[in-house]
């Protein structure tokens, strides 16, 4: 839970048609491009079954990754992060291999009116995230921005990512949050 009305929690599997919906505003927004590996289209494309699988493998009680969204009172959802576990000597999404037990923060999105350190949508539904996945024993964190996502990057140094010097793809920019 956090202040300001919203209250975050993991999805549950029969929410599936809710995640679709801020999945696909979230690929509506003008920074989409820079922040997300899929597009509106593609996404939009897949079929129910897609998102059935995909919101029960994120929802509560889940083992490999959960996503945490964020409500308002009135029950908006207002926000989302997921957190995929990897586990040492695994290959990870980019062809490597993963060197420790750690989480691998995807698909950040708070909607335009609820973003900025006023509001804390983001330090709240971060703060579920990680407290998840070091609850599951994993020894960090990671996530990658896009080099040219100023906005994103700033949120993530605030909170206490730090950057890798590792770039994938060229411009991605691997950050981690160590304990």
């Amino acid at each position: 839970m956090h202040g300001d009305g919203v209250v975050v929690r993991a999805i549950r599997a029969d929410e599936w048609v809710r995640a679709r919906r801020l999945r696909l505003e979230a690929l509506r927004d003008p920074v989409a491009h820079l922040a997300f590996l899929d597009t509106y289209e593609t996404a939009a494309a897949k079929p129910d079954s897609h998102w059935q699988e995909w919101t029960a493998g994120a929802a509560e009680g889940a083992r490999e990754r959960r996503q945490f969204i964020a409500e308002t009172a009135g029950g908006e959802w207002v926000g989302s992060v997921t957190v995929l576990l990897e586990w040492a000597g695994t290959q990870d999404p980019f062809g490597g291999t993963v060197k420790r037990d750690q989480g691998h923060v995807v698909g950040v999105y708070v909607r335009p009116e609820c973003r900025g350190d006023g509001a804390g949508v983001t330090r709240a539904l971060f703060d579920a995230a990680l407290e998840w996945a070091w609850g599951e024993g994993m020894e960090r964190i990671r996530l990658y921005a896009h080099q040219d996502n100023g906005r994103a990057r700033a949120f993530y140094e605030r909170y206490g990512f730090a950057t890798t010097g590792s770039l994938v793809n060229g411009h991605e920019v691997e950050y981690e949050f160590a304990r």
